[in-house]
């Protein structure tokens, strides 16, 4: 399987700055020293042509030139900075990747150790997103005529809602998101299926709802790529998240995910999204057993075909 990174693409954020920047570094180190089978690749840069898939041009020469005005900056999370611009850059080339190489192996399935930027919209970011990796990839793949319809499925604690607002009139890629109904953003946009939970869910109830909505979008929708934004930050050791899953509960979330796809055979590209666990080692924990799942799937996939089921 392969697997797609950008952590050496450091943003120089201020002393006590909450972001857990080094999360990233950990979570490559982590999939190197533990995870077998996991091909590393350094996620290549995009270009503005692309972004425009998705961003508007004067936001996107703002980001590009550090135009963006204070309240802009502060909206993102993140100070205006050069490698904030790269790193941006690249995290949305390892979704493209990621989808590209879940289309065209055998695997059916890649990775970017980073992305699920879900908060940015079209003409502006926020929380902590600069450009939204989901739909830009979903959208080049359209354009690179690899498939027609996309479905993201988001399962970070928060709603996906830039990502709903710029999909909002497209049929041809789906939105579901699950998340914590009282937690950011307060103010929500509409997905296609929107599943709000009140805090204090739990691991039966928060899947119950997943299976729910994971066959409602298949009877509703018949995708040919699944983006899926595997967030940390349901645990219930998260700083931002409420909804106490356990991290057998989150396997468990992404074991279903991965094995509707697989039934279904739909390749699966997958991005980490957010977690602030009040213990990062926790945070990483989560994120290196979904790449572990996913390798796990990826070595299944292929075994299926040599042996022609």
């Amino acid at each position: 399987m392969k697997a797609f990174y950008s952590d050496h693409f450091v943003l120089p954020l201020p002393a006590g700055h909450r972001f857990p920047m080094q999360k990233y570094r950990l979570i490559h180190e982590g999939v190197q020293a533990h995870i077998p089978g996991v091909s590393m690749h350094e996620a290549p840069t995009i270009n503005d042509a692309v972004l425009a898939l998705v961003h508007h041009r004067r936001y996107i020469d703002a980001v590009s030139h550090g135009t963006l005005s204070l309240a802009e900056q502060k909206e993102i999370g993140f100070p205006w900075s050069e490698k904030m611009v790269e790193r941006s850059r690249r995290s949305s080339g390892a979704t493209i990747e990621a989808c590209r190489t879940a289309l065209t192996s055998s695997d059916q399935i890649a990775v970017n150790l980073a992305g699920g930027t879900h908060h940015a919209y079209a003409d502006h970011g926020g929380g902590f997103c600069v450009f939204n990796d989901a739909a830009i990839a979903a959208r080049l793949m359209q354009v690179e005529q690899r498939v027609q319809r996309v479905a993201i499925v988001d399962l970070d604690v928060h709603q996906g809602n830039g990502t709903a607002s710029i999909l909002a009139h497209d049929d041809s890629i789906f939105t579901l998101s699950l998340h914590g109904a009282e937690n950011y953003p307060f103010s929500k946009e509409t997905s296609d299926i929107d599943i709000g939970l009140p805090d204090g869910t739990g691991d039966d109830a928060y899947l119950a709802a997943l299976r729910e909505a994971l066959d409602d979008m298949l009877q509703r929708f018949e995708p040919h790529l699944i983006i899926y934004l595997a967030g940390a930050d349901p645990h219930e050791g998260d700083r931002l998240g409420r909804l106490k899953l356990t991290f057998d509960g989150l396997a468990r979330r992404d074991a279903m995910v991965l094995a509707t796809a697989a039934q279904h055979a739909i390749p699966v590209a997958v991005a980490m999204a957010g977690g602030y666990g009040k213990n990062i080692a926790d945070t990483v924990t989560i994120h290196l057993q979904t790449i572990a799942l996913a390798a796990q799937h990826a070595s299944r996939q292929v075994l299926q075909l040599a042996s022609g089921k």
